[in-house]
């Protein structure tokens, strides 16, 4: 799926559409991957899905801290932000590990720091800026995804 966005609030609202699009299976574990360059609009389409889950704070790139948990009912989101990884092994510190089971939704900015030690993702989202605005596009990577893709396109 692609699509293309000319403000940060279209940006948010497709974060929002997928996030409504999502599965309510508090049993289940799922992984989004969002990639592109710095300014690509990753944390701008997070804000908006986890807005549309009903995260009241203000929701910004966990650079620093590398990570956020919301807690939004049945599921607990971890937005992860690997930018300033140097080494996938520095994820070993934050105990990923016990958020990697069902109940949990992973937001992922900058995967590819990481890819050996992350759970495989459902959905990749690479976002791409451009003058005119950012180009979007959502594949789907296991069954899970395919399903909350075919939802969000709806």
């Amino acid at each position: 799926m692609r699509s293309w966005t000319k403000s940060a609030a279209e940006t948010e609202a497709q974060g929002a559409r997928f996030a409504r699009a999502r599965p309510r299976d508090a049993d289940l574990f799922a992984a989004i991957y969002l990639s592109g360059e710095l300014g690509g609009g990753k944390t701008t389409w997070a804000r908006g899905f986890l807005s549309a889950c009903g995260v009241t704070a203000v929701v910004r790139s966990p650079t620093y801290t590398l990570l956020e948990l919301y807690d939004i009912g049945a599921v607990t989101v971890l937005h992860l932000d690997l930018y300033r990884l140097h080494d996938e092994s520095e994820l070993e510190a934050l105990g990923l590990r016990d958020w990697a089971q069902p109940g949990y939704l992973w937001l992922i900015e900058w995967p590819e720091r990481a890819a050996g030690r992350l759970p495989p993702a459902d959905l990749r989202v690479t976002l791409s800026a451009f003058v005119e605005g950012h180009e979007i596009s959502v594949a789907a990577a296991t069954l899970l995804g395919e399903d909350w893709l075919g939802r969000a396109r709806a």
